[in-house]
């Protein structure tokens, strides 16, 4: 048996039999990363030793009868913007290159209270900037799909790793997509939560009212596993939500025919790929095959969705990135005795072209003159998003769309348009301003074979339909059992 063949709940399956151990496990992908990294590049930073030490930990544990929990021995790789004690927290920036958290996140301690392993840290666009992951500081990440390929961002490295197998899930983080575009693009399932499900404690911020932490797996039973364990309540994040946790994993089998499925009326469908647009319509005629009853709804305002979300996520990354002056942590531009010239080459030099022009953007709408006619106007359309979402959710239980415009393009292929860029998340950025939960499920392949992913939104806390319905998807296809060709 080779555990690198194995999703996360079977290798928690197998170690609780005892046909595995955790230190088995570990090594087996540990090998596997060893071997395949230099082609994927979905790593920032591996603890080997430690990971080894924690499964050995947990094999002595079981060999006196005990489970550590849910993820007893499951090795797990977090996006490096999540804080772990001990381990590196770069963001794929220059400017924290050398920083280590002195503490944990919320969702890493729910993790290792429930007997997980954390192999290492993944590549990421600087400080989740980006939709492609060519953005961070460090060095690219390839699709284990086709090398020559993005994988997405910004949890590119999470999506990358699952897809190679170099990984049985992940965590990233989700502003506008950074789970489910590179989810789509690399084949894996990807699932942004409601906003407030997950304690944002710990996690590195961009966009403040946007930011949720999310799990990414080979499978829809994987990321419940995951969201079973990091969702709830936390008193250290104040947008924390006390809603009731679902037991996301054990409700997946249920009965989806009485469903009713939104179908959008209209699709921003310029720009888009023919190979996308085949699967999106496969896919809903699959859906119907297994008795889910479609339905057209109207979303008139989600085609504002793009300039309203790069308004008000600028904004507030400007707010947020202010902190980054080279005074309490972080890089700091050496020789400078002056100290607002020391502020200045030290965010010149440790921030990269992306976040600047960020940065730049959000300062520029929030100035004097300006903040009425671009950030608070953003506001309001954003609110119009959330109430189109309102309406469309008393007729149906989930919306459909696909999740990225186009497969997997070319490394580069984007770099010198910002906006064919910020285009890639067409149809995953309006979920974000609703705050509500969105899941891509790996749906079909281009021509050229590439993955093509499905999204599946829910209303506000509904991740165990969206879930249930994903589960239902991936049981009528094949898709998700498909496997990269990278060896």
């Amino acid at each position: 048996m080779n555990p690198t063949d194995l999703t996360a709940v079977q290798i928690r399956e197998q170690i609780g039999k005892g046909s595995l151990s955790a230190r088995e496990v570990t090594r087996a992908f540990l090998d596997r990363s060893d071997r395949l990294e230099p082609q994927v590049h979905a790593f920032l930073s591996r603890s080997t030793e430690d990971a080894l030490l924690r499964a050995q930990e947990l094999d002595d544990l079981q060999a006196r009868g005990q489970s550590a929990g849910r993820l007893h021995g499951v090795p797990l790789a977090l996006k490096d913007l999540i804080s772990v004690r001990g381990m590196p927290c770069t963001c794929g920036s220059r400017i924290l290159e050398n920083y280590f958290p002195p503490y944990d996140a919320t969702v890493a301690s729910r993790l290792l209270a429930e007997g997980a392993i954390l192999l290492g840290k993944t590549n990421l666009d600087e400080f989740a900037m980006g939709s492609s992951t060519e953005n961070s500081g460090f060095h690219a990440t390839n699709n284990p799909w086709d090398t020559r390929c993005v994988p997405g961002g910004s949890s590119g490295g999470s999506a990358a790793a699952v897809a190679a197998r170099e990984i049985p899930a992940a965590l990233g983080s989700d502003t506008g997509g950074s789970v489910r575009q590179p989810a789509a693009l690399c084949g894996v399932v990807g699932l942004k939560p409601t906003y407030g499900r997950v304690s944002r404690y710990g996690l590195v911020a961009f966009a403040s009212s946007l930011d949720q932490i999310g799990p990414l797996g080979r499978s829809v039973a994987d990321a419940a596993l995951l969201l079973g364990v990091i969702a709830g309540h936390d008193p250290q994040d104040s947008t924390s939500a006390v809603e009731p946790v679902d037991d996301y994993l054990n409700q997946l089998e249920g009965d989806v025919r009485a469903l009713r499925l939104g179908i959008p009326r209209e699709l921003p469908t310029e720009g888009m790929d023919s190979d996308v647009l085949d699967s999106y319509r496969a896919a809903i005629t699959t859906l119907e095959s297994i008795g889910v009853e479609s339905v057209e709804i109207d979303l008139p305002t989600a085609s504002h969705a793009v300039a309203c979300y790069y308004l008000i996520s600028t904004a507030e990354a400007s707010s947020n990135l202010a902190r980054y002056d080279g005074v309490r942590y972080g890089f700091r531009a050496p020789g400078q005795n002056d100290l607002h010239e020391m502020y200045r080459r030290t965010r010149h030099q440790g921030f990269g072209a992306e976040v600047k022009r960020r940065i730049i953007l959000g300062t520029y709408v929030l100035s004097a003159g300006y903040y009425d006619a671009y950030y608070l106007k953003a506001q309001k359309v954003r609110t119009l998003i959330a109430r189109d979402f309102d309406r469309a959710f008393q007729r149906v239980d989930a919306i459909a769309m696909p999740t990225t415009p186009t497969p997997a393009f070319r490394l580069g292929e984007k770099l010198a348009d910002p906006l064919q860029m910020y285009l890639s998340d067409i149809f995953t950025i309006t979920a974000s301003l609703a705050g509500i939960p969105a899941i891509n499920v790996p749906a079909g392949f281009s021509r050229d074979g590439l993955p093509i992913g499905l999204q599946l939104l829910g209303k506000h806390f509904a991740e165990t339909t969206i879930l249930r319905l994903a589960r239902a998807f991936e049981q009528a296809t094949d898709f998700a059992q498909r496997r990269p060709p990278l060896e």
